[in-house]
Parts: C-alpha cells; sequence; structure tokens
C-alpha cells in the first residue's frame, strides 16, 4: 500500500479515486473534468519579435551547448545565464567569449532562476535543468511575460501538464519543448514524404529511446547534480523518456492536428542490469551504497496507443541493457513504408527496401525547404549532427517573424503525459488508461506542422569558428 500511494504522489494523482478498472478507463476524462480550452495556442501567431532577447537557465551538460548555438543566430541576444554552480556558467561564459554577447550571471542560489524570469528586458526562457525542474520554472516565466522553451520532457506529472497547457493559453505566450528529434534530417524528409501523400494514409508507427547508458552517464558523479537522473530511475517505473521517439512519429500522424490519442496500456519487465551495477559500484566506491539494494526502472517498457481514428503507436524504453543505440523511427502506410533504425534511413513500397539509387532520388524530390536552406551549415556547427541548431533557428525564426511554432504547449504536454500514464498502467498489470485531450477537442480543426517555409527563413546567422578561420556563413 505504501509503494501505491507514493506512486498515486510522484504521479500528481493525488485527490483521485482509484476504484477498480473504471478509474484506468475513464482517466483521460477525468484528469479534464470541467476544463475548457480558453485560447486556442495551435497555429498562434505571436507578436513578432525583431531581437529575440533569451535568458538560459540551466548550462549543465546540455545548456552550454544550447547557449552557443544561439550565440550564433543573428537576431538574438543572451541577455542572462543562469546555474547554481559557477562553474557551470564560467566554462559557457568562455564558450561564448567573443561573439557579441554579455549576459548577466546568476548563480549561487536554487532558485535565483526566478530573478531571470522577472526581468523586463528578456522575451524567451530557454530552460535545461533536472525535470522537476521544467514546469515549474515554464510557467513562472509565461506568468512573467516570457515565451518558454523547455528541454525534454516538459513535465513529469500529469497535473504539471496540464499547468502548461492551462499557463500557455491564459498568458498566449508560447511554450515549446524542445524536441530536437523532430529535426532529424531523416524524420524531416519522411514528414514532408507524408505530407505529400508517398506513404499513403498512415495506418501504425513506431519510435523508441534504446541507449545504453548503464555504464557511465546514468553513474557519473559530475554529469547529473547530485545524481538525479538516477533518483528518478529508483522512484519511477514506465517510460521515462518517450518524446524522443514520439514527437517525430506524432507530426508525422498529425496527433493534435485532425488525430488524436485515445488510450494506451504499458507493460515492463524486471530489472536484470541496473540493481547489479549499483551493487557492483558500491562495492569499490561508499558513494554508490546509498543506491544499492534500491528498486530500479525496469530494463525494457514497452507501451501501445490506439489513436481516435484507429491508428496505432508502439514506443519502447530500454536505457540499461547492452543494446546499439535505436529510436526505431518506423512509419507504416498503406502505400510505403520507413524506417530509420539501424541506420542508414530505408523507404519500401513492399516486401524489400529501395535500393540507394532509388533512395537518392526521393531524398532529391522530398527534402524540405528548412534542410534545403539551413542544412549544411547545421551540419557544421553540429548538435547532434546539426539537428540541434535547425530547432534552435527555427524556432528564432518562428517568433522573429511571427510564426506560430512546430511544436506547441499542446505536444508538449501529450508527448511528455506518456511517461506518467506508463507508470499508471504498469503499476496497475498494464491496465488501459484513457489519453487526456490536452487540446480540449480544438485538434479536430488544428492545422498540421507548417513545413513549407513559404513564410519565414529570413534569420542569419553569425560568424563562426571554421578550421579556415573566421568566415561569415550565409543561409
Amino acid at each position: 500500500m505504501k509503494n501505491r500511494r507514493e506512486f498515486i504522489r510522484i504521479s500528481g494523482l493525488s485527490g483521485l479515486s482509484l476504484a477498480g478498472s473504471s478509474f484506468f478507463k475513464n482517466f483521460g476524462e477525468s484528469s479534464q473534468k470541467n476544463r475548457k480550452q480558453t485560447f486556442n495556442m495551435s497555429g498562434y501567431a505571436a507578436p513578432k519579435l525583431d531581437i529575440v532577447r533569451i535568458g538560459f537557465i540551466g548550462v549543465g551538460a546540455r545548456g552550454i551547448g544550447a547557449v552557443e548555438r544561439m550565440s550564433m543566430i543573428e537576431g538574438v541576444e543572451i541577455k542572462a545565464i543562469c546555474d547554481k554552480l559557477p562553474k557551470a556558467v564560467n566554462k559557457t561564459l568562455v564558450a561564448i567569449k567573443g561573439k557579441g554577447h554579455t549576459p548577466d550571471i546568476y548563480t549561487d542560489s536554487e532558485e535565483i532562476w526566478k530573478k531571470v524570469c522577472e526581468r523586463d528586458d528578456i522575451d524567451l526562457i530557454y530552460t535545461a535543468t533536472p525535470w522537476e525542474l521544467h514546469t515549474p520554472i515554464a510557467v513562472y516565466a509565461m506568468e512573467h511575460g516570457k515565451h518558454a522553451a523547455i528541454e525534454v520532457p516538459a513535465a513529469v506529472t500529469i497535473d504539471e501538464c496540464w499547468q502548461l497547457v492551462d499557463t500557455s493559453e491564459k498568458t498566449k505566450k508560447h511554450c515549446t519543448m524542445l524536441e530536437n528529434c523532430c529535426y532529424d534530417f531523416f524524420e524531416l524528409l519522411t514528414l514532408n514524404m507524408s505530407r505529400n501523400g508517398f506513404f499513403g494514409d498512415i495506418v501504425h508507427c513506431e519510435g523508441a529511446y534504446i541507449h545504453n547508458l548503464n555504464e557511465e552517464i546514468i553513474w557519473s558523479k559530475n554529469r547529473f547534480v547530485d545524481m538525479w537522473q538516477l533518483k528518478h530511475i529508483i522512484k519511477r517505473k514506465g517510460n521515462l523518456y518517450p518524446t524522443h521517439g514520439l514527437g517525430p512519429i506524432c507530426q508525422v500522424m498529425n496527433i493534435n492536428r485532425g488525430d488524436r490519442m485515445d488510450y494506451m496500456v504499458s507493460l515492463s519487465g524486471n530489472d536484470f542490469c541496473l540493481g547489479v551495477k549499483a551493487k557492483e559500484l558500491a562495492s569499490n566506491d561508499d558513494f554508490y551504497f546509498p543506491f544499492a539494494g534500491k528498486s530500479f526502472n525496469e530494463n525494457m517498457n514497452t507501451s501501445v496507443v490506439r489513436t481516435e481514428r484507429g491508428k496505432s503507436i508502439m514506443l519502447q524504453y530500454d536505457i540499461s541493457s547492452p543494446r546499439v543505440y535505436t529510436r526505431i523511427q518506423l512509419i507504416s502506410g498503406t502505400k510505403a513504408s520507413s524506417l530509420k533504425y539501424p541506420s542508414p534511413g530505408r523507404i519500401s513500397k513492399g516486401h524489400e527496401w529501395l535500393s540507394d539509387e532509388e533512395f537518392k532520388i526521393l531524398e532529391e524530390k522530398y527534402t524540405p525547404p528548412v534542410v534545403k536552406k539551413i542544412g549544411e551549415l547545421a551540419r557544421q556547427i553540429g548538435g547532434h549532427g546539426g539537428m540541434d541548431f535547425i530547432m534552435d533557428w527555427r524556432l528564432i525564426d518562428c517568433l522573429r517573424n511571427g510564426l506560430p511554432i512546430d511544436q506547441d504547449v499542446y505536444d508538449a504536454a501529450l508527448w511528455s503525459s506518456i511517461g506518467p500514464l506508463s507508470e499508471l498502467s504498469v503499476a496497475n498489470r498494464s491496465s488501459s488508461v484513457d489519453v487526456p485531450d490536452f487540446t480540449c477537442g480544438s485538434y479536430k480543426t488544428n492545422k498540421p506542422v507548417d513545413i513549407s517555409l513559404l513564410t519565414g527563413g529570413t534569420t542569419g546567422v553569425r560568424k563562426i569558428e571554421n578550421k579556415g578561420g573566421d568566415v561569415q556563413l550565409k543561409i
């Protein structure tokens, strides 16, 4: 009973009755009872910003790279850098030295980030902190008149998902989750192909985050302050990191924009790796002693979603098995299919994959305008092969041109909600759970993500360091 109460608390479900299977069937409906959309943020174009003034909160493993990328984009002013660790701030300052930015520094305090959000000369708060701070910072930022960009996942409870939606609608400030995999070159290619009917009607998609972090990353003493990610892995059981595999296929399937997730089930096996690793480390290093003997999240979680239009999604999550990295990225339609992993990405119209020559023809035909415009430059700048830079450039270009953003608050809430929903299902023998409709019905008329680049695309890039010296790269 104690474990059940703890699960309810961390999932943000306290106060709801868990009276048998009817609760799980109607959970999505119960979580949004009496809620009505006060303003539709899907397709909303906020007033354009000639200069986007940014405050960065959290400049550790992910944040420093974001500051570096944004420092290269024209029309950006980095006004503030905030992290409770002075060494992280100092390292970031070195990284952008000589790039024309003189940000104010905020450090040495747990809640000093609030002062950044309260400033009058900042338009966008870019957050790359531990997960539990993502929603509090984004909500506070929007309440103080700022757009919010949040690293993944945007929220860790259903209640937090609704907080993001309610606040964005109330303030008319964008809240976007920084799902960089939506800007992977193959994902963008297949999204454009689906827009042009190449796959026919999409009937099934698969995504994953299978990434062996068990050898070093999870257990690193320096990567995650106070071992915050490991603590999530101990106290939560389910798919804790769904959005990398989910985001791109939701765009292909027009989820929140013509279709919606109806219900899901989630199943986990046992942990066969993390507990063993904890015991091994603790035997040689007292630092790891508190983690030995704990119950860890399972090796593999598989979640299956059915949409309202009768389509299906399969998601997997495994960060502790010695497997080759994969996000799967499978699209199955009535005319064709595609698969990204194992690499390289492939296309099929039947039982066999198309030849390299046939794929090249399709690639030339369907490469979307954003890749044609910024792709090669993004590859030079980097960030997961360039997709990080495309993501940041696209966000800034939308804000500067007063365009709707690609990933709105409903996407941030829905894609993040798979985490706590999977926990709920796993804790109850894989019972089906209704998925909340964070759009409150507007998904029926919301338009698909626009990847045409018929408007915008006007934002340039500053000088960047190159092996050949300091060169001006234009797009």
